[in-house]
C-alpha cells in the first residue's frame, strides 16, 4: 500500500487541449495498455477545453465549482459539484468552466492503447450573451446574522469527517455554528424541521442551543467545515441528547 499526501505536483495545461489558465493533477496515471487514467483538472473561470473527442469512454466528476459540458448536436449544459458526466467512445464534445466561476472536475478515461487517445480540434470560444470572464470571482452563499447578545472575539474553525453512515446523535451546540460540506454527503434535521441532504459546495447555520435531530453521514461519508463563533473564554461545546 502507498499513500500519497498532498499538495501533490501540478502542471498547466497545454494550449493544445485547452484554451485559458487551467491546471492538471495526475491522479492515477496510465499503465500498460487497455488501462484507466484518472487526472483532476481545475478551469479558471472562461477556460474550457477544445472540442475533441477520445476513443475509450470519458467520465467526468464534478468536485468543485460550477461547469458547462456540450456534446456535438446537443445544448450547453451546466454542471455543478456532484455532477457525473458519462461520455461515450467517440462522441465530440467540450468541457470547462463558465466565465463567473472555476471548476475543478476528475477526469476518468479508458485508454485501450497505448498513448493519448485523444483528437483535439477547434476552440470552443465564448458562447452567445457571455460575460467576459472575471479574474475574481465571489459569490455570496450565506449571509447570516448572529444573535445580539453574542460578542464574538474569535472564530474556531474545524475539519470534521464521519465515517461512511457514521450517525453523530441528536446534539445541541453551546453557539451558533456555520458549515460547509467538503466532499461526501449528510442527513441534516434541525429540530422538527424536514431532513434534508447536504453535499458539497453546500452550506447550513445553527442557531445556538438549537436540536440537531440528525447529522448523519451517507454511504460515502462526509467531510466539513465548521465555524464556531465564539465569545472571550469560551470553548465550543456539544452536548448529546437522547433520541
Amino acid at each position: 500500500m502507498d499513500i500519497d499526501r498532498p499538495p501533490f505536483p501540478r502542471t498547466v495545461a497545454s494550449a493544445a487541449w485547452i484554451t485559458g489558465p487551467a491546471w492538471i493533477e495526475s491522479v492515477v496515471p496510465p499503465g500498460p495498455a487497455p488501462s484507466t487514467q484518472i487526472d483532476s483538472v481545475t478551469f479558471a473561470p472562461g477556460a474550457r477545453t477544445r472540442w475533441h473527442r477520445h476513443e475509450g469512454e470519458q467520465v467526468l466528476v464534478v468536485t468543485a465549482g460550477v461547469g458547462l459540458v456540450q456534446r456535438e448536436g446537443g445544448p450547453v449544459e451546466a454542471i455543478r459539484t456532484g455532477d457525473r458526466v458519462r461520455i461515450k467512445p467517440g462522441e465530440r464534445h467540450w468541457h470547462g468552466a463558465g466565465t463567473t466561476s472555476s471548476m475543478t472536475h476528475l477526469a476518468i478515461e479508458h485508454l485501450p492503447h497505448e498513448g493519448d487517445c485523444a483528437e483535439f480540434g477547434e476552440e470552443v470560444g465564448m458562447l452567445p450573451g457571455e460575460p467576459e470572464p472575471a479574474p475574481v470571482s465571489r459569490v455570496v452563499v450565506l449571509d447570516q446574522g448572529l444573535p445580539d447578545d453574542l460578542a464574538v472575539r474569535r472564530v474556531e474553525v474545524r475539519r470534521i469527517t464521519i465515517e461512511p453512515n457514521g450517525v453523530a446523535g441528536a446534539h445541541v451546540h453551546n453557539g451558533p455554528v456555520f458549515g460547509s460540506i467538503e466532499t461526501g454527503s449528510v442527513k441534516y434535521q434541525v429540530g422538527d424541521d424536514d431532513p434534508r441532504i447536504l453535499q458539497p459546495g453546500d452550506v447550513f447555520y445553527e442557531p445556538p442551543s438549537d436540536r440537531i435531530s440528525h447529522f448523519d453521514a451517507q454511504e460515502q461519508g462526509v467531510t466539513f467545515l465548521a465555524y464556531f463563533p465564539l465569545t472571550a473564554g469560551q470553548d465550543a461545546t456539544l452536548d448529546m441528547l437522547d433520541d
